[in-house]
């Protein structure tokens, strides 16, 4: 099955810029497809310098739903924005005062790739941070998901220098790349890592995940070089990517769904005999699946949507008797259910589960402009865009307008926007 490559360097355009994040892309794209992907055959999409952050993720969505592997190579550096003050991929126009409507939110990338394989899903990172952005990553750690296998670094600005940094990191990974083998990433990385100048080693953070949160402090610096020899160079011609099979698509409004994670097609494991029926207020035992994010992806890309979303129910259930029907475990299920109605056509059942969601957060005292809140609500909105049946829309309706008074989310107009259709669905 052909893999998916995206290939995004992304920094601001003057003086804001730390890093020359583009100045790698001609030496990635010198790497065979087939090479850049681990696969037979890829397509890459290449991003250099965007504009926009809902161009790009409108790439990493149509990206995250192609069949087969995706690996990600990003160059760039991160922001904080000024009101809440979570990470951002920094773009061609972001400034220190623009961060929140000019940059791409780095949870938006976690939240796109939330429910692929981690065992075909790997994002390498050589990004740098400014002062802000650095204490933050070096006191949390840079949250990729429970799902995305991870490796690279992120590197402080360098005090007092002047110019844009080099993304050496990436250029060491294109280098070795070029040798027209891919080595498993956890080698590939530590290879790249002994490659770094040591000017440029210094105090870094070192990310190395076959899928999960991203270390956090102690740092490390590149290991010593390896005794062995190194890669012999390139001496190919260089094979150019091809241009991208995924057509583009223009930027919506409103962030939309999640769509359907590109994860291999397992069988579902055999259920075995039905044991006794529980006590009252007992859940009852789930099958023994050891992988039921893939599961429920497997079910999905074969039809049996019913059979996804009975089997996202069952741990829907099982995560809120244990830790809460506002823990986080069942949110989380209550999330997968909202997708999975998308999925399957309803899009007001996911529209309702989005709202539940987002009321249950609010409820339990998040704040309405946390990313979770505003996530569901722009969800939740997204859906009842797509409701056809003109009732039903009615029906929900007002309860997303009161919803949105109180999550305005990064969007001007969404209240608005509510308003103005529920105006036209009352003249239908």
């Amino acid at each position: 099955m052909p893999g998916t490559v995206l290939l995004i360097a992304a920094s601001p355009l003057g003086r804001g810029r730390l890093v020359d994040a583009a100045g790698v892309l001609p030496v990635l794209a010198a790497v065979a497809p087939a090479v850049l992907s681990g696969t037979d055959t890829a397509n890459v999409v290449e991003l250099a310098d965007p504009l926009e952050p809902q161009a790009v993720l409108t790439r990493l969505r149509a990206a995250a739903a192609a069949p087969g592997p995706l690996t990600v190579y990003l160059a760039g550096q991160l922001q904080l924005d000024r009101r809440q003050r979570l990470p951002h991929l920094a773009l061609a126009r972001t400034t220190a005062a623009t961060v929140r409507y000019t940059a791409l939110p780095w949870h938006w990338i976690r939240e796109e790739l939330r429910l692929r394989s981690a065992a075909r899903t790997a994002l390498v990172v050589d990004l740098h941070a400014d002062p802000e952005a650095w204490g933050h990553v070096a006191e949390r750690g840079l949250d990729c998901g429970p799902t995305t296998a991870v490796y690279g670094r992120v590197a402080p600005a360098a005090p007092g220098r002047r110019g844009s940094a080099e993304p050496s990191y990436m250029k060491a990974v294109a280098t070795l790349l070029r040798s027209g083998h891919r080595p498993p990433l956890a080698e590939l990385h530590e290879r790249a890592l002994a490659r770094i100048p040591g000017s440029d080693t210094g105090r870094h953070l070192v990310l190395a995940s076959a899928g999960g949160f991203a270390p956090g402090p102690p740092y490390r610096a590149a290991p010593p070089r390896p005794r062995t020899p190194d890669v012999p160079p390139f001496t190919g011609t260089p094979v150019q990517a091809p241009a991208s099979s995924l057509p583009p698509v223009p930027s919506p409004s409103l962030p939309p769904a999640v769509p359907l994670p590109a994860v291999p097609a397992v069988p579902l494991p055999a259920v075995p005999a039905v044991p006794p029926r529980p006590a009252p207020g007992v859940p009852a035992p789930l099958p023994p699946v050891k992988e039921p994010h893939a599961a429920i992806s497997a079910a999905v890309q074969a039809g049996r949507h019913a059979e996804a979303d009975a089997l996202a129910a069952r741990h829907e259930l099982t995560a809120a008797r244990a830790h809460g029907p506002a823990s986080e475990d069942a949110l989380h299920w209550t999330e997968v259910r909202a997708d999975l109605a998308m999925f399957a056509g309803d899009a007001a059942r996911s529209c309702r589960a989005w709202m539940g969601v987002a009321g249950v957060r609010l409820a339990a005292g998040q704040a309405p402009d946390a990313p979770a809140v505003e996530s569901a609500v722009d969800r939740a909105h997204h859906q009842w865009g797509r409701i056809e049946d003109a009732a039903r829309a009615r029906e929900i309706g007002p309860a997303l307008a009161e919803l949105r008074l109180r999550v305005p989310g990064r969007h001007d107009g969404a209240l608005e926007n509510v308003q103005r259709q529920l105006r036209q669905l009352q003249d239908r």
